[in-house]
């Protein structure tokens, strides 16, 4: 697909599993299994699907996926599963290797959007795009090194505070543009100040939408994952974008649906769903 100047491209960085309670929050069992088949500790698939722009001099990802540094009992815990794809090979498809990259967007510094920043190399941990800037929300960077006892768990100090170590991070500041043609939104409900980019050249618009809204099954209002910390705020949050979506005719970008990278969306007498007569990828 191609926007402006950049080419767009899905990039797998693997697969694992969280609780589909967790990520379900309210929402019965007897509901999102149909859906979101769960194995036998509860736990559901999911992408970690990153994505890049190639253009205008520029090679920009969009999140990193859960990275390479992870020991057995973490990757066991969260079922993180690198058989088919990484994020290093999934770059070789494209001929490109971690020095190509210019600018990481990290949406988040949870593990999970967050972990594929950095890789180990004997006892150090270095930022695995060594000639990149990264981009995070300085409002979310005051959370993520503060987190309260509720979120702690999500943040793993070694998948960001070797990007400040080496100097290679760029604080945004609330909304707008960062990047040409990239511009970024701001959403409270999941963490502080998660920053989805949109990408448009005025015609066609991309939004990635993180853990606003990661998979397609989460296009219901209701459907909200208990991981997030102000689910009202999130409620709020996905009906005024998902609407502008429809509006203006979005191609919604799903970092963690384990089956569909991106669609329209289009409004239902059942809510907002995806336009399944559209094919965007």
């Amino acid at each position: 697909m191609r926007i402006g100047d950049y080419e767009l491209h899905a990039i797998e960085t693997g697969r694992f599993g969280l609780d589909g309670g967790a990520m379900f929050g309210v929402v019965p069992k007897a509901l999102w299994e149909k859906t979101n088949p769960p194995d036998e500790k509860n736990r559901i698939e999911l992408a970690a699907r990153a994505l890049l722009l190639v253009g205008g001099g520029k090679k920009i990802l969009i999140d990193v996926g859960n990275g390479s540094k992870y020991d057995e009992k973490l990757r066991s815990i969260f079922k993180i599963d690198s058989s088919q794809y990484d994020l290093i090979s999934s770059l070789k498809k494209f001929n490109l290797s971690p020095p190509d990259i210019t600018d990481v967007i990290l949406t988040h510094l949870h593990f999970d959007h967050a972990g594929g920043s950095t890789y180990r190399e004997g006892g150090q941990v270095k930022p695995t795009f060594p000639k990149a800037k990264y981009y995070v929300q300085r409002e979310h960077w005051r959370a993520a090194t503060n987190p309260t006892e509720r979120d702690r768990a999500s943040f793993m100090s070694e998948d960001f505070m070797p990007l400040q170590f080496h100097n290679v991070l760029e604080y945004t500041e609330g909304e707008g543009e960062i990047l040409p043609g990239v511009s970024v939104r701001l959403v409270h409900g999941h963490t502080t100040a998660l920053q989805c980019p949109l990408i448009t050249d005025g015609t066609t618009t991309v939004f990635y939408c993180a853990d606003l809204i990661p998979t397609t099954s989460h296009l219901a209002l209701p459907w909200i994952m208990a991981y997030d910390l102000m689910p009202l705020v999130t409620l709020e949050e996905k009906k005024t974008i998902l609407n502008q979506a429809v509006d203006e005719s979005w191609i919604i970008f799903f970092e963690h649906d384990p089956q569909v990278e991106a669609a329209r969306v289009i409004r239902t007498e059942k809510g907002i769903v995806v336009d399944t007569k559209i094919k965007v990828v």
